[in-house]
């Protein structure tokens, strides 16, 4: 028979075999689901049908994210807002949107930065009128827009040459195409949109561009994402930025298949796209570090990031002023 002092040994012993057994258990879970770690799954970066965003289309089509060795899901969506709240129900990592956008949902959660300067609109983006020889004689005339940020700041732009607001002229709030139709029909004065509407609404409508967003920083779209994948995923990033440079760079030259594949995605061809390119400023890798978050240089994001928070303050969309410093994290590209 066992004296008591080996019986308490042996439970000493079983318990001790039992403690290690859980401890190697959980050591092995915990490995199991370091292969399922932030690095290892897909990127989701999503865009929606602006030609501006065809960075992310190309190096998709050609495989350059493949090539980095990462893997993307590449979702598209037909509007910005299908894709905001895409992005804000967890569903997206990366999201390609205008600068407004990106605030209007920063002001709601400061962890979302705008981390890379997509694109400027140079161009595509303006103001129809017809009759109207300078910005004081848009006193009293109907316009229509759409309630959009971007395309109040637009606005807001031309009126404030004449020292006018919105409260000076009536609106009519139409999506860009539909203000286009209105203008062309001639059921308002001056519509607020974009190419490919803009040229043929001008000429049915009897009017001209009598603004643009041509050598401005006026409208911006920038690729947004958590702090937390920024801080989680940083490799991932840097390997998704060399990736859209090498697209970017096959766009400003006006690679033909490169134009092909963005046509592919967006429904039109590749010389249309081409055409279209024309009014946007595609940014590279360089530009976004030499440039974009430079606050010295006065086209920096900086600039539009500031008149659009003020913009979006006065326009009451957000409820208190807000620090243009505090939307963006250069940590990824600077890095590069």
């Amino acid at each position: 028979m066992l004296k008591l002092s080996s019986l308490i040994r042996l439970f000493c012993l079983a318990i001790a075999s039992l403690v290690l057994t859980i401890a190697c258990s959980q050591q092995l879970n915990t490995n199991s689901s370091n292969t399922n770690s932030p690095q290892s799954q897909p990127l989701v970066s999503a865009t929606n049908n602006w030609v501006g965003l065809s960075g992310h289309h190309v190096a998709v089509g050609k495989n350059f994210f493949k090539e980095q060795g990462l893997k993307v899901q590449d979702l598209f969506f037909q509007s910005s807002s299908e894709e905001i709240t895409a992005f804000l129900a967890g569903k997206v990592d990366l999201a390609w949107l205008t600068s407004g956008d990106a605030i209007q949902m920063i002001a709601k959660d400061p962890s979302i930065k705008i981390i890379y300067l997509v694109d400027y609109s140079n161009g595509s983006d303006g103001i129809l009128g017809r009759g109207i020889k300078s910005p004081q004689d848009a006193k009293g005339k109907t316009v229509g827009r759409e309630n959009v940020l971007y395309e109040r700041v637009l606005l807001q732009a031309y009126l404030q040459k004449a020292g006018l607001t919105e409260k000076d002229v009536a609106i009519k709030d139409l999506v860009a195409a539909d203000a286009a139709a209105a203008f062309a029909a001639k059921k308002v004065d001056i519509a607020v949109s974009y190419e490919p509407y803009l040229g043929k609404a001008a000429k049915q409508g009897e009017g001209e561009v009598i603004f643009s967003t041509k050598g401005t920083n006026l409208i911006a779209d920038v690729v947004v994402a958590h702090d937390r994948l920024i801080q989680s995923r940083k490799s991932d990033l840097q390997a998704y930025f060399r990736a859209v440079d090498k697209a970017v760079d096959l766009l400003n030259a006006g690679e033909a298949e490169a134009l092909k594949i963005s046509g592919s995605k967006l429904g039109i061809t590749g010389e249309e796209v081409k055409e279209q390119l024309l009014g946007a400023k595609l940014f590279d890798l360089e530009g976004n570090k030499s440039m974009a978050f430079n606050k010295n240089n006065p086209n920096s994001l900086i600039g539009n990031l500031e008149l659009t928070a003020k913009a979006a303050y006065d326009f009451k969309i957000v409820s208190q002023p807000l620090k243009a410093e505090t939307f963006y994290d250069d940590s990824i590209v600077q890095s590069m």
